[in-house]
């Protein structure tokens, strides 16, 4: 894209459709003049009165709490230097839309007219009773210092200033990993930092509290080496001054371990990058040109570790990584500071996160095959989910064990699904899924194996300790792919068309012969079968070999269908399966049935379809509260969809009296509590939160549930076939790799259920 362009594209963002990139958005109801009264006058003295009488009810009834202020004067702002306040406000907004999208901060920007130390003071704790925290931004050194450690000790809510600190925690973060990589020593590397301003003043002071020796850090600016003889250095600088006998950049950095890059384009050569020690950690941070150019420093040296500020290279130090989770961890604790010790954690917490499994919406994002830790993965990546549920309770521990904290959390498993849910990062439903598979792993085959997609699903699920899986498939494909996305596990690969695997396909042919035998099919033809691998696999269950399966990815649903319901049986009791789907919405979890089964079921199969799907429910430690749907309510309509409905609902009432369901009912009688009890002040279902719907039918079934995942990206499990004696199930074609894990753990509890069961 040309410059042009950019700059094109780059200004119709920002002024189109509406000019800014942040809004305020009302949190309670305004539609009437009853909430308009609660909102301000007469009602809101009551809130003012209570605030009046104890200054800490701000945080029960404002947004205080949640509320931060991105505070600059414009004068070092980006790479643009000083611009003023109203030029720099595009970037202040810009942070805001960052604290909420990543931690679910809210933001208000302000730009301060003044470049006087003693009047920004002044000004930012004028304003400071509105806001739960501060974050000070492109601020100038030296003043930056000044700016900060005052309002630090005069104000009792936290303030960072993120170009100093945010730089510095993540930075610190990939070169603890980086150092561990190399095998180096960190109280023995050489560290050489190009750069004396706010960011790499507080950079060097937090790698030092790692374990760097302050006799091992050369500090450059402008001039060249800082030495301890230069006359008119600021305080900061003084700090970092050395009596090596050294003057330049490119003497500095001969057989350096470390070169952080904190100014400006292209003045690291490839010479300079030659004369460092092996293995060299090379931060070039200056944005957007690095110190030198990442295709030419990984051309250059072969065993470089390199980290750049860009978002088109590997290890990307991003303060993002940061200041959201930061501020949400100490504002969660109400804690009055931002200290050294909360720093720390960080700086550990990032670390620690970058040698974890990388979830694979992460490497869809990047475009990657498999992000795995080492040295083109050093620091975790912006859009990694697991940020705001990892990263705030360090910080939280931290100000609490400091003793800053005024709100100290007791029930940290609490917190973090709270952070979980602020975010969307998976829901309760499927962590308690996950959670029970991991309380008792059982063998689980998965049959399309050599397919990437599949075989990352497997390597999530034995990571994650969900299950332990049985790969199918090209054997020597499963094995290359395994190698490509770093899955070391030494696990059982069955090639089923393979001579050695003859004697158990000749011994599965038998049994699933004398099941078949009189019906159609030959002892020859039984074990020619077996080389398919949905026969294969589902023998494997059927015979105790595996505790459970899961195919489908690459083939469609209706010929999966067919070889499973041939070798597997139904449950006691049922006539006919079905399957559902559990849908993770907005509203919460929403189970729907029967979305892939049968087309038009009977008053007698849809009493069936809500017993099985009441059971699937329980699966998840929840009470279903269940509606059958349709276009009418109650008997209005004398069709006969209402007749079926109002059949199996009067035989679920009369021999299931605990059963709670009812119908028929429209959708949105259904799922509004408040229509309900107004309309249908007698149905079974006032006072509770449906949670299931029954569907006549497969096309509206099957309609509902694919528009919901399509328009509203509710994440799905399913659909999940219910009946069965054993636990197969089935993955919709092309599943994602979530879908796939969320499959396996279902499977792994099914497979726990029936064995409680049949005990």
């Amino acid at each position: 894209m040309s410059n042009s362009r950019k700059r094109h594209e780059a200004l119709l963002y920002h002024a189109k459709p509406k000019p800014g990139k942040i809004a305020v958005i009302p949190t309670k109801k305004y539609a009437t003049q009853h909430d308009l009264a609660l909102a301000y006058s007469p009602g809101v003295a009551e809130p003012c009165l209570e605030i009046e009488k104890d200054r800490n009810n701000v945080y029960k009834y404002t947004s205080k709490g949640n509320l931060v202020a991105v505070i600059s004067n414009g004068t070092a702002v980006l790479g643009l230097g000083d611009i003023g306040p109203e030029a720099s406000k595009p970037v202040m907004e810009g942070k805001g839309l960052l604290f909420k999208i990543f931690a679910d901060i809210d933001v208000f920007d302000i730009e301060v007219d003044a470049t006087d130390v003693d009047k920004f003071i002044e000004t930012v704790k004028a304003i400071s009773p509105t806001f739960g925290g501060i974050n000070l931004e492109d601020i100038k050194a030296p003043e930056a210092f000044e700016i900060e450690r005052r309002l630090k000790e005069e104000l009792d809510i936290p303030v960072m200033h993120d170009d100093q600190h945010g730089t510095a925690i993540i930075s610190a973060a990939a070169l603890k990993n980086a150092i561990e990589i190399t095998k180096k020593d960190i109280s023995k590397v050489k560290i050489v930092v190009n750069g004396a301003g706010a960011a790499a003043i507080s950079c060097t002071r937090l790698y030092l509290e790692l374990g760097v020796e302050r006799k091992n850090v050369i500090m450059c600016d402008s001039k060249g080496v800082i030495q301890k003889n230069r006359t008119n250095l600021t305080s900061q600088k003084a700090e970092f001054a050395t009596d090596l006998e050294i003057d330049t950049l490119e003497e500095a950095m001969q057989n350096a371990d470390v070169f952080i890059g904190l100014s400006k384009g292209n003045i690291v050569t490839p010479e300079m990058l030659l004369s460092m020690a092996n293995d060299p950690i090379v931060f070039a941070m200056a944005n957007p040109v690095p110190e030198i150019d990442y295709d030419l420093a990984i051309k250059t040296r072969k065993d470089i570790i390199m980290a750049t500020g860009r978002s088109d290279h590997p290890n990307q130090v991003n303060n993002v990584l940061g200041f959201p989770f930061i501020f949400r961890g100490a504002l969660d604790v109400r804690a009055t500071k931002i200290n050294e010790a909360m720093k720390i954690a960080a700086v550990h917490a990032l670390a620690d996160l970058a040698k974890k499994s990388v979830p694979e919406q992460v490497n869809i994002v990047y475009d990657e095959i498999s992000l795995s830790f080492g040295r083109e993965y050093i620091i975790p990546k912006p859009f990694d989910p697991r940020l705001i549920y990892e990263i705030p309770p360090a910080i939280a521990k931290a100000a609490i064990e400091s003793g800053v904290a005024l709100q100290p959390i007791s029930d940290w498993e609490a917190y973090r699904e709270e952070l979980m849910e602020r975010s969307g990062s998976g829901s309760k439903e499927i962590r308690i899924l996950h959670n029970r598979a991991k309380n008792n792993p059982k063998k689980l085959v998965f049959a399309e194996a050599d397919h990437l997609d599949v075989l990352k699903a497997a390597q999530r699920v034995y990571d994650e300790k969900i299950a332990k899986p049985i790969l199918l498939g090209r054997k020597e494909v499963i094995l290359e792919l395994m190698e490509e996305i770093g899955f070391d596990a030494d696990l059982l690969i069955i090639d089923p068309k393979t001579d050695e695997e003859t004697e158990r396909r000749d011994r599965f042919g038998e049994v699933y012969w004398k099941n078949r035998q009189r019906k159609g099919r030959t002892l020859t033809e039984a074990k020619k079968l077996m080389r398919e691998r949905n026969y294969f696999a589902a023998m494997m269950v059927n015979v105790g070999e595996a505790d459970a399966l899961i195919t489908g990815y690459s083939r469609p649903y209706p010929s999966v269908v067919r070889p499973i319901l041939e070798l597997i049986e139904k449950d006691k009791g049922i006539t006919k399966i079905a399957a559902s789907n559990l849908m993770i919405t907005k509203q919460g979890p929403l189970f729907l049935a029967d979305t892939t089964i049968n087309i038009n079921p009977s008053a007698k199969d849809l009493v069936k379809i809500s017993q099985m799907t009441a059971n699937f429910v329980k699966m998840f430690g929840m009470k279903p509260n269940m509606a059958m749907v349709s276009f009418s309510n109650f008997g209005s309509s004398n069709s006969e969809t209402s007749k079926k409905i109002n059949e199996a609902i009067g035989y679920l009432h009369r021999h299931f009296p605990d059963t709670v369901i009812d119908g028929e009912l429209q959708a949105d009688f259904a799922l509004n509590p408040e229509m309900l009890a107004k309309e249908f002040p007698f149905s079974k279902l006032n006072g509770k939160k449906v949670n299931v719907l029954i569907f006549p039918n497969l096309e509206s079934a099957n309609i509902t549930y694919k528009l919901l995942k399509e328009v509203n990206e509710a994440e799905s499990i399913g659909p999940v076939i219910l009946g069965l004696s054993k636990p197969v199930h089935i993955l919709q074609l092309g599943a994602s790799v979530d879908e796939m894990v969320n499959m396996a753990a279902l499977a792994v509890v099914d497979a726990q259920e029936k064995e409680k069961r049949n005990k």
